[in-house]
């Protein structure tokens, strides 16, 4: 039961359901049986917790909101669509829930969204990159551009720079 966010009734009726989110996700559309108001409801299946290990050993609950702000401000002025980054969590958030593994590393996580970043964006990779990767100095950054440059020319393959990612 959905208490309705108008009147706080309890009693409602689903006047329209549809899938969303590739099928995990089910939003229905609400009317209030007191006061007649419609809203709308999402159901998503529970799924087993992840833990986020950073750097520094403090561990965290996975957020995928923060990937999302993370690639939002990477992507600041650049012509990628929301639904493209949210393709992007959506994707990574998929792949680590198939692993099966409860705690994650920061890196990982990391080293992911930048592999689905590069092929979309250069610019928005290296400005996520350099997040990522905390650069020391302009050398450090130097080398990134100079990977992806490399990359983009063919003169290496993705498969080549992937631990580097």
């Amino acid at each position: 039961m959905m208490r309705c966010p108008y009147c706080g009734e309890y009693e409602s009726k689903a006047v329209d359901t549809r899938s969303f989110d590739e099928g995990e996700a089910i939003r229905r559309r609400r009317e209030c049986l007191q006061c007649g108001k419609h809203f709308t409801t999402f159901e998503k299946m529970e799924e087993l917790p992840m833990f986020v290990m950073k750097r520094d050993g403090y561990k965290q609950m996975f957020d995928r909101n923060k990937i999302m702000e993370g690639l939002i401000r990477a992507g600041e002025k650049r012509q990628i669509s929301m639904q493209t980054f949210q393709n992007i969590v959506e994707e990574v958030e998929r792949e680590l829930r198939n692993e099966d593994i409860q705690e994650i590393s920061s890196e990982l996580i990391g080293h992911r969204v930048l592999e689905k970043l590069l092929p979309i964006d250069e610019v928005a990779y290296v400005r996520y990159a350099s997040v990522f990767h905390r650069y020391k100095d302009i050398e450090e950054f130097k080398k990134e551009l100079d990977k992806v440059i490399s990359l983009r020319e063919g003169k290496v393959r993705p498969e080549d720079t992937a631990e580097d990612l």
